[in-house]
């Protein structure tokens, strides 16, 4: 290997506390690095946001997404990506959940092939979560990881472990800790900067390697910018082209309509795209919030059985395993009701027949949000999946049109749906405030990207007169208002419900739609 470059690039200036634990990670060399990342890529990443704006323009316009006509090319061209390393090749059940240290030692011993560790929607993005979260998996990568509980009981890795990929935020976050010229870095190089440089050789050393899911990209484009910045990174570091691996998450409209293109522009690093239903739920209802003919139903009733998500899937698979890389399904959230065996049964059945529709359509692997989960989809694959995933698995061609994409499903809009994204909106908003991005509310697990379809929906339904109760009242503002007194009223404990609660309603009675809740709600965190 080549020995790592040195750089000539600025020093980075912090506004966030820098520990000597934080100091041990943030070492000169790693510094150096992002710093590098941050000066040679951030132009091109708030370009690309801007892009996004203008596109945005068009669509509030009347302009409706369809396939690219030119890249016409890269979609009837035959290619591949590139070969996929023994560790990533069997991923039937993969474990969510943030880079919390406990919950860290759990999802690699719980059983599954994998586990996301995020840094994005299932994490508050505060300094120290973000700093803890780096300290915990440079242990990790050290094979030192332990945690010992208030109550003394002690957690360590076992023999066998799930392989660990890392998510770092979307594009549009900042890290408003460090700076580079007196200006935020983005909170995404921050992220894979750090763990790149902090681990990559020792992961290396132990047959694995820098692994990542890519979130929230909506263009190829973007993720062009993801590939130059890992070439630029393996170079920095000496290490041959195509080390780091990806999986992109296609939980964007935009993104459905250029999969052969996204995996083209990252094909020396991919191997699979993800359906990320919630996201991809939240982002149909943001991209077409002006227009009155996409409002949708409650979020109870959009399910992967709709068209519009099953057709997604569908292309997602056959995309995926026409250019050898893997198609993972999503998240289902329903979690175990510990205390309540009918409940309990229900969630499982749930998680049962969704892991059964996802093995039979041709998904390589599925997502679970927690460790008594995977047994249940552990089961389900390798029933209908006896070998290590579906690429080779030859299937009917599908032809799914643009039409298909962005077909409404039928549904209504009840009380009881109202209220509960007005309650899911206010507890989600006041435990991520208070530092915990990842919640059990109402027998379900809630991160940004469910809650981003409760309080987009609630802004959907108050903005259009197509927002009107199966009873026949109209969604005003003031009924918000009403509900959300009573919801309020139901709560208790010391979460900040009532800073969550006008963090809400300053997000659903803006006549503009706000793009992402943990926008207005970062500014809020120190």
């Amino acid at each position: 290997m080549q020995a790592a470059a040195k750089t000539t690039a600025p020093a980075l200036t912090f506004t966030g506390n820098l520990t000597a634990e934080y100091q041990a990670i943030l070492t000169p060399e790693v510094q150096a690095f992002v710093a590098e990342l941050a000066e040679k890529f951030t132009a091109r990443r708030n370009d690309l946001l801007a892009k996004r704006v203008v596109r945005q323009a068009r669509i509030d316009a009347g302009e409706l997404p369809d396939f690219r006509s030119d890249t016409k090319a890269i979609r009837d061209a035959e290619w591949k990506v590139a070969p996929i390393p023994p560790a990533l090749q069997d991923r039937r059940v993969e474990i969510t959940g943030p880079v919390e240290r406990k919950m860290i030692i759990n999802a690699l011993n719980c059983g599954a092939k994998v586990f996301m560790a995020d840094f994005e929607d299932s994490l508050t993005p505060s300094w120290t979560s973000i700093m803890d979260g780096q300290i915990n998996l440079r242990d990790y990568a050290d094979g030192t990881i332990s945690y010992t509980s208030p109550e003394g009981k002690e957690y360590k890795l076992n023999e066998t472990l799930a392989t660990l990929i890392v998510r770092p935020r979307g594009w549009h976050l900042d890290e408003k800790h460090v700076l580079l010229n007196g200006t935020p870095i983005p909170g995404a190089l921050l992220d894979f900067g750090v763990y790149f440089m902090t681990n990559s050789k020792k992961l290396l050393a132990r047959n694995l390697g820098p692994y990542f899911y890519l979130p929230k990209l909506e263009s190829a484009e973007e993720a062009a910018l993801w590939a130059d910045i890992f070439a630029f990174s393996e170079e920095r570091l000496g290490l041959a082209k195509g080390t780091i691996k990806a999986t992109m998450l296609i939980e964007t409209i935009l993104a459905t309509f250029e999969m052969d293109e996204i995996l083209h522009a990252l094909k020396d690093y991919c191997v699979g795209l993800n359906c990320g239903r919630w996201d991809y739920i939240f982002s149909f209802i943001k991209k077409f919030h002006k227009r009155p003919d996409f409002v949708l139903p409650e979020r109870g009733q959009v399910v992967m059985t709709t068209h519009f998500l099953r057709t997604y899937s569908k292309l997602l698979i056959q995309t995926c395993h026409r250019r050898g890389a893997f198609a993972m399904g999503g998240m289902s959230a329903f979690i175990p009701v510990k205390g309540d065996d009918a409940a309990n049964e229900k969630a499982f059945a749930m998680v049962r027949a969704d892991k059964e529709r996802e093995a039979g359509d041709g998904h390589d692997g599925t997502w679970v949000a927690h460790p008594n989960l995977v047994p249940v989809a552990m089961e389900v694959f390798n029933r209908l999946m006896p070998t290590p995933n579906q690429v080779g698995v030859a299937r009917e061609p599908v032809s799914i049109t643009a039409t298909d994409l962005l077909a409404i499903p039928e549904g209504t809009i009840t009380e009881a749906g109202l209220r509960n994204n007005i309650s899911v909106s206010v507890q989600y908003l006041a435990s991520w405030l208070n530092g915990n991005g990842c919640v059990p509310i109402f027998n379900l697990m809630e991160d940004a990207a469910t809650a981003e379809i409760a309080r987009s929906q609630i802004w959907q339904w108050i903005h259009h007169d197509k927002g009107v109760l199966a009873d026949g009242r109209p969604v005003t503002g003031s009924l918000y208002e009403e509900f959300l007194s009573e919801e309020l009223a139901k709560l208790s404990g010391a979460l900040p419900y009532e800073r969550a609660a006008m963090l809400l309603t300053s997000l659903v009675s803006n006549p503009e739609f706000i793009e992402f809740l943990t926008l207005p709600g970062y500014e809020q965190l120190q």
